[in-house]
């Protein structure tokens, strides 16, 4: 996964052994500068219109880093679901494997857990301009997918009004293959861009299985330290994925390689090629004032 060494180690200690999952950033690296600013990093295509008077293709949005998050070893962003109101508490998303209490076993789900921790907000700029916290683990698991959401003590609201940005929305439906993404990292300030190469029937890592994960093509080549990057629909702006793993050294189906397993049971090995999970699942569970009930009508994340 792409998470950082000292906190692979930490997690397994937790653990008590056993695989864990793939990159993080390396402690000794401290979050650099933007190579290359948002504006720079991403294509900004206008509609074009076809001789009959139709839209050749949907406008690429400017995708940037507001909204995103910076955490002590991964990168997150403030979500909000369709249904979320700008009173509800604000949530972040991030990956499973970013929590801080180390890589969560397979199958368990941690659900509703108290929780301090902090997230550097950034503006499209890569500026930090807060830090928030969170009040709680909302949920949690490495099990069929690989997220973690936490609720912070602040609102949508109070966010907007206090630096001027909006949560990402969450989209609610499957993405489609070809769709044109964009990788947000608020560790890395960088954007890489690139496509959804296809979906994964099983990805495996060690001892972790998602279902139905997200491929890129091989122009996202994220690294260490964009686990839990929010994956942005360039012709929406909104989530459709949180950046995870990638296959490293051409190893198969162990840390930090996973590989494709297909319905029949065949693996197959990418090396260099980049994974993500998807989130449409996550509105159907987040319910009234964007609490969890995973027995809503819809919910189909794996339950405690």
């Amino acid at each position: 996964m792409r998470k950082p060494l000292v906190a692979a180690l930490f997690a397994l200690a937790i653990a008590g052994a056993g695989a864990a999952p793939a990159v993080a950033a390396p402690v000794t690296a401290a979050p650099a500068a933007a190579e290359q600013t948002a504006t720079e990093q991403t294509a900004v295509e206008q509609t074009v219109e076809r001789a009959d008077g139709r839209a050749a293709s949907p406008a690429l949005q400017a995708v940037t880093l507001a909204g995103t998050v910076a955490l002590s070893n991964c990168s997150g962003s403030v979500v909000r679901f369709p249904k979320s109101l700008d009173t509800d508490p604000a949530l972040v998303l991030t990956n499973g494997h970013c929590l801080e209490t180390g890589f969560p076993a397979p199958g368990q789900v941690i659900v509703n857990r108290a929780s301090s921790r902090t997230f550097g907000l950034l503006n499209s700029a890569g500026t930090r301009v807060a830090t928030l916290r969170a009040s709680k683990i909302a949920y949690a698991t490495m099990t069929d997918t690989d997220a973690t959401i936490y609720q912070l003590t602040t609102t949508y609201a109070t966010i907007r009004n206090s630096y001027g940005i909006s949560a990402l929305t969450v989209q609610d439906t499957h993405p489609t293959a070809g769709t044109a993404i964009t990788v947000a990292s608020g560790y890395w300030k960088r954007l890489y861009s690139c496509n959804i190469d296809g979906f994964v029937y099983r990805l495996k890592e060690g001892d972790w299985t998602w279902k139905d994960s997200v491929r890129y093509t091989s122009a996202c080549q994220t690294i260490g330290g964009t686990s839990g990057s929010p994956v942005i629909d360039q012709a929406t702006g909104k989530v459709v994925a949180v950046n995870n793993t990638g296959n490293e050294d051409g190893a198969t189906c162990t840390v930090n390689n996973p590989c494709e397993v297909d319905e029949s049971g065949d693996v197959t090995v990418r090396q260099g090629i980049n994974y993500a999970q998807q989130t449409y699942q996550f509105p159907a569970c987040f319910t009234t004032r964007n609490q969890l009930n995973l027995s809503a009508s819809g919910c189909t994340l794996p339950r405690p």
